[in-house]
């Protein structure tokens, strides 16, 4: 089988969408599905980041503009994208999987009518909670409203919807979206998280040995929610005076975390590191903290939970949207409330027990197998199928068998 992909985002743009179709494009091949994918060209080319040559070869790469209320992310030029349908009718594609709403989501319906196939989509995005974030001069109803009715719209003219938590499949049907959905979580390609030396991460930063690391990975944005790790650090360094947070990622929010990281104090307790490369820095940073913590209530899914997971990190964060999926079972994780004190309360519990710490790592490595990419991949393949077959979807909102807890 051969599906086309098409997405607003991709690598070198790091987020959670370019990681998931990285990850699907390379596990779908062993199900015999060869996914092609087009995707914004950024300035400095792209990069393969990582990529086999075969992969790269099935990247369709289309000029974008710039955009100056979100420069980190590329606008496609649709009529470039209709230019590319010779080559597309000679590969023979079974449908198109349509992964972000913007100028991919119709470019991917005009594309499927053209080769008269269906066309299927992945909820990557909880808008209803991150517009109010960036339009901030409006109501937060009535950009919920906005969302909600986008989404609604955009889901119903495909033929299928791939959420990837429980959480996001159950505001998908509150929204009233009524074709098929499948709850199918990316899954983390386990051999991606090994290695890494902590020693040498915390040599190159200035980190003393002893300190106690607690780690936020991830995309430095608003919706994060890292203003609350920063209260967080300011409760613990009352009791804890070596405690440092370290904060891997870049972002919008940056600056706005920096100067509040200021007036709280925190310059010798928060350590901003920037973004870190997956395939070197990262596993070293992983390996350099004691304790990973995660603030964010709106993530469909938190792909970066099972990454920390993997290294053997026990997590701290809360159970709320796609995150509830992954710390339900409760192993390897403790859950907080949205609030800083209870927060800490449950971070100083690690912090203070190193036994339980340890402990808790060993949950949490042994829980993130459970998620593996080749696992997911197989039940996306099934989608596909399902889909060009008209059968029957599995349409219960839960999260797969081989990641539902005994």
């Amino acid at each position: 089988m051969r599906v086309l992909m098409v997405s607003d985002v991709y690598f070198p743009r790091v987020n959670g969408v370019s990681t998931s179709i990285q990850t699907f494009r390379r596990e779908l091949a062993g199900q015999g599905v060869q996914v092609d994918l087009i995707a914004p060209d950024y300035p400095d080319g792209g990069g393969t980041h990582g990529e086999p040559d075969d992969e790269n070869r099935r990247l369709f790469r289309i000029p974008s503009r710039y955009l100056a209320f979100d420069p980190e992310d590329r606008m496609m030029r649709r009529g470039l994208i209709a230019r590319l349908l010779p080559q597309l009718r000679e590969r023979d594609y079974a449908l198109v999987h349509i992964q972000t709403p913007f100028v991919a989501h119709y470019a991917g319906l005009a594309l499927a009518r053209e080769l008269a196939i269906p066309a299927i989509s992945t909820y990557h995005t909880f808008f209803e909670e991150y517009l109010h974030h960036y339009a901030r001069l409006l109501p937060a109803g009535l950009t919920r409203a906005f969302a909600r009715r986008f989404s609604r719209g955009q889901c119903n003219a495909t033929a299928g919807v791939i959420a990837p938590s429980s959480a996001m499949y159950d505001a998908l049907r509150g929204y009233g979206v009524n074709v098929p959905i499948e709850v199918i979580p990316t899954g983390i390609p386990l051999d991606q998280f090994a290695g890494g030396d902590g020693t040498a991460f915390r040599q190159r930063h200035g980190i003393a040995a002893q300190r106690e690391v607690a780690l936020f990975v991830g995309r430095v944005a608003h919706e994060k929610h890292i203003d609350l790790l920063l209260r967080v650090s300011a409760v613990i360094r009352l009791i804890r005076p070596d405690f440092l947070l370290l904060i891997a990622g870049e972002g919008p929010a940056l600056g706005a975390l920096r100067t509040m990281a200021v007036e709280m104090k925190l310059e010798e307790h928060v350590q901003f590191v920037g973004y870190l490369a997956r395939d070197g820095e990262l596993l070293d940073c992983y390996r350099a903290a004691d304790v990973f913590v995660f603030g964010s209530t709106t993530e469909t899914q938190g792909l970066v939970l099972l990454e920390a997971m993997a290294m053997g990190l026990p997590v701290v964060a809360i159970p709320a949207m796609g995150a509830r999926d992954i710390l339900a079972a409760e192993e390897g994780c403790l859950c907080a409330r949205d609030d800083a004190e209870d927060f800490a309360e449950k971070l100083l519990r690690l912090l203070q027990q190193p036994a339980l710490r340890q402990a808790m790592g060993s949950q949490a490595r042994s829980f993130a197998q459970s998620w593996s990419a080749p696992v997911m991949a197989e039940r996306l393949a099934g989608f596909y199928q399902r889909v060009l077959l008209g059968a029957p979807v599995a349409d219960t909102g839960t999260v797969p068998e081989a990641v539902a807890r005994r």
